[in-house]
C-alpha cells in the first residue's frame, strides 16, 4: 500500500491538444478516489499515466516514496482492472489469475495460495476450472479483481469496470467493491464517468472537465457545496435546475429575479452576494429543494415559485415532475409521490440550504459557497 502523488503533471497529445492541464492530485494511503466526468475530460488519461500506459509531458508522478516517471508499468506495483476484463480466453480462471505471479517467477505453491485466498474473498472458488466463455459478465468481472488482488499491489487502478454490466449487476458490483475496498484497505484510483459510482464508492471524488480538476472533495460536500456551475450541473440525478437573471436589492435584503421567478435570498447568502447586486447571476435549485406544500425547511413565501406542471413521471414512493414558470423555464422537482395530473397549478416552496448562486458561464463560481474546496 502507498500513497499516490500526482504534482503539476500535463499531457499533451500531437497537434497541441492538452488533454491534461497542470492537474496536481494527493492520494492518501489506503484512499479510494474516484476521478469522475463526462468523456474527454482527462481521467482515463490521468490513471493511463500513473499506470505507465501514457507517458507523461511535464510534471511527477509518486507512488509510495518512488518517482515513477521512467518506470515500466510492470515494475511500478500497481494492477489495473479494464473495462473490457482483458482475460485470457484460452486459459482457466485459475490460469488467469495466476497468469501475473508465475511471470514474476513466484513459487508455485505461494501462487495456488494467493489465488485460492482470493477465490475465496470474492466468492468464485468454484469458477476456477471454468475458462471466460463459461462466465457470466459479473463473474468475469470478479476473475479480473481476483488477478489484481493477487499481485498484492501497493495501489489498484479502475478503469470503468462495471460498465459492460447490466443495471442490476452494476449496483451489486459496486457494493462489492465497496466491501472489498474496506478488507484489504489498499490505496486505490477508480475512473468512472457514472456520478452516482463515484458518489457511493469514493472516500472523495474528483470532478474533472476539460482536462483540470473542478473539484476535489467528499461526495457530500461535492454534492451539496459544489465549487462552480459545472460541478453543480454534473453531479447529481436529476442535475440541478439553472435559471439566468439578476441579483436586485432593497436594503439589507437581497433577491433573485429572472426566469420567472423573484426570489429572497437567506442572510448569509445576501451577504455574500451583496457586492453584486445589480450583477448579472444563475440561480441553481436541486429538484429535491421544491415542495409542493410549506414544510419546516420551506415555508417562506418569498421564496416560492408558481409554476405549471407539465410531465409527471413516477418513481415509487417519489415522482419527478416537469414545471414551466410563466416565462417558460423549466424546474424539475423531485417530490414525495402523490396525485398529480398535466395543467395543474403550483407554489413551489424553496428549501433555500439547497440553492446556490451562480457568476454566469458554464463555470461560473459559487457565490454563495465562499469556502468550497476546489482542489
Amino acid at each position: 500500500m502507498a500513497e499516490v502523488l500526482i504534482d503539476d503533471v500535463v499531457k499533451i497529445y500531437p497537434g497541441d491538444v492538452r488533454a491534461v492541464d497542470n492537474i496536481t492530485l494527493h492520494i492518501q494511503d489506503k484512499e479510494f478516489i474516484v476521478l469522475v466526468g463526462p468523456s474527454g475530460c482527462g481521467k482515463s488519461t490521468t490513471l493511463r499515466m500513473v499506470a505507465g500506459l501514457e507517458e507523461i509531458s511535464e510534471g511527477t508522478i509518486r507512488i509510495g516514496d518512488r518517482v515513477v516517471n521512467d518506470v515500466p508499468p510492470k515494475d511500478r506495483d500497481i494492477a489495473m482492472v479494464f473495462q473490457n476484463y482483458a482475460l485470457y480466453p484460452h486459459m482457466t480462471v485459475y490460469k488467469n489469475m495466476a497468469f501475473g505471479l508465475k511471470l514474476r517467477k513466484v513459487p508455485k505453491a505461494e501462487i495456488d495460495q494467493k489465488v485460492r485466498h482470493a477465490a475465496d474473498i470474492l466468492g468464485i472458488e468454484k469458477l476456477l476450472e471454468r475458462k471466460p466463455k463459461a462466465l457470466s459478465g459479473g463473474q468475469r468481472q470478479r476473475v479480473a479483481l481476483g488477478r489484481a488482488i493477487v499481485r498484492d499491489p501497493a495501489c489498484f487502478l479502475f478503469d470503468e469496470p462495471l460498465s459492460n454490466l447490466d443495471a442490476k449487476l452494476r449496483v451489486e458490483t459496486r457494493a462489492e467493491l465497496k466491501r472489498l475496498h474496506h478488507r484489504l484497505q489498499t490505496t486505490t484510483i477508480y475512473v468512472t464517468h457514472d456520478q452516482e459510482e463515484a458518489m457511493t464508492l469514493g472516500d472523495r471524488v474528483v470532478v474533472m472537465s476539460d482536462g483540470l480538476i473542478q473539484q476535489c472533495d467528499t461526495p457530500l460536500n461535492v454534492y451539496n457545496r459544489p465549487v462552480n456551475r459545472f460541478v453543480a450541473s454534473f453531479v447529481g440525478t436529476p442535475p440541478m435546475n439553472f435559471l439566468d437573471g439578476q441579483l436586485t436589492g432593497a436594503g439589507s435584503d437581497v433577491f433573485f429575479e429572472g426566469g420567472g421567478v423573484k426570489i429572497k435570498l437567506e442572510p448569509e447568502q445576501a451577504q455574500q452576494c451583496q457586492g453584486r447586486v445589480g450583477q448579472d447571476a444563475v440561480i441553481g435549485i436541486r429538484p429535491e429543494a421544491l415542495f409542493p406544500k410549506p414544510t419546516d425547511g420551506a415555508a417562506n413565501e418569498d421564496q416560492t415559485v408558481n409554476v405549471t406542471v407539465g410531465v409527471v413521471e413516477p418513481l415509487g414512493s417519489t415522482m419527478d415532475i416537469y414545471t414551466r414558470t410563466s416565462e417558460d423555464k423549466t424546474l424539475v422537482a423531485r417530490i414525495k409521490a402523490e396525485p398529480m395530473t398535466e395543467d395543474t397549478q403550483l407554489k413551489m416552496y424553496l428549501d433555500m440550504t439547497r440553492v446556490h448562486i451562480f457568476e454566469p458561464g458554464t463555470y461560473g463560481a459559487n457565490l454563495t459557497n465562499k469556502d468550497a474546496v476546489a482542489v
